[in-house]
């Protein structure tokens, strides 16, 4: 009876070790994967064993109940993180635990360009295939509701820059981060203000910013830009600068500014109305808001582009007619 024991012991301790070999070499051999990557979306809340189905429903060939009891017995089931993940090539059942438990999510990128227009914008987050496009239905308003902002307008509002974010996220999140970031680089402009700037408020550096940003073609202009339009701003001058008529123009705008869009009022024809636009018309980056806080100390009042991104600024309206001759009419 004893030998029969212990051989029985014998053959129970060989079985062990065979599955121990066995899951060992499963837990770091590379998952089939039915496509070259899988994306594994894992819902807050989601139990050990509905991670496990979620795996495998989502594309991986292995025993759910397999992963389960990886996840079990590893210790770190509790530990998964809900999030969206991407498994590539040679991810290991080990691997994946180890990724779930990190939090080590796929993460995609979005840039909003310094200049756009919330059109623009919009566009640009309706191109991406890996966000959820919740803002897509909505009005203008009504995005700008659902980011706390009710009755503020939306043009010029968000930081340009890239956001990542996780796929799946809703487009509105990207949108609120960038608000964030805008409204933090424009109080610290309007913290370092000079003392002589003509505007009220960060709304009006906002748009001030905004001109600045679509009126200069080489980036060192920008603080002599913003002093034109300051000194302008000063004197109650006209700004006149064809951006902002082109913005009034809307869709109408069909890439040649005539004569007669110059004299066509709308709110932000700055030949026919003195002060600032009612809104920006641009999302202006960080170094056009530092130059309209701190435009550089200049009497100019004019600028002609050069033809080579730069600008000629001149204080005198006979010297910006030379100015215009030489590098407009090549007189």
């Amino acid at each position: 009876m004893v030998k029969m024991f212990r051989a029985l012991m014998a053959v129970v301790l060989v079985v062990m070790l065979v599955i121990a070999g066995w899951v060992g070499l499963w837990l770091n051999q590379a998952l089939d994967l039915r496509t070259a990557t899988v994306d594994v979306s894992i819902e807050p809340g989601t139990s050990p064993r509905g991670v496990a189905q979620e795996v495998v429903d989502s594309g991986v060939n292995t025993s759910p109940a397999l992963l389960y009891w990886w996840f079990r017995l590893s210790g770190q089931a509790r530990q998964i993180k809900a999030g969206s993940y991407e498994l590539a090539a040679g991810t290991t059942p080990r691997s994946l635990l180890g990724m779930l438990t990190r939090g080590e999510e796929a993460l995609k990128s979005v840039t909003l360009v310094e200049g756009w227009s919330f059109k623009q914008v919009r566009a640009a987050l309706l191109k991406e295939e890996h966000l959820t496009h919740d803002s897509q239905a909505l009005e203008a308003s009504l995005i700008m509701e659902k980011l706390g902002q009710a009755g503020h307008h939306p043009e010029g509002r968000f930081y340009p820059d890239t956001y990542t974010f996780a796929k799946g996220s809703s487009d509105l999140k990207v949108l609120a981060r960038a608000l964030r970031a805008m409204d933090h680089h424009l109080q610290d402009a309007w913290a370092q203000r000079v003392s002589t700037l003509p505007l009220k408020s960060p709304a009006e550096l906002l748009t001030l910013a905004s001109i600045v940003e679509k009126e200069t073609g080489r980036a060192s202009d920008r603080p002599m830009v913003a002093a034109v339009f300051a000194n302008r701003l000063r004197l109650g001058m006209p700004l006149q600068t064809d951006p902002t008529v082109i913005y009034g123009l809307g869709d109408k705008f069909d890439g040649n500014l005539r004569r007669r869009d110059l004299q066509a009022d709308t709110p932000w024809n700055t030949y026919t109305r003195t002060g600032l636009p009612p809104t920006p018309i641009a999302m202006p980056g960080k170094a056009a808001l530092l130059a309209a806080a701190q435009p550089a100390t200049s009497r100019a009042l004019y600028f002609v582009a050069r033809g080579d991104g730069s600008s000629q600024f001149s204080d005198t309206l006979d010297a910006h007619n030379r100015a215009v001759n030489t590098y407009q009419r090549g007189r």
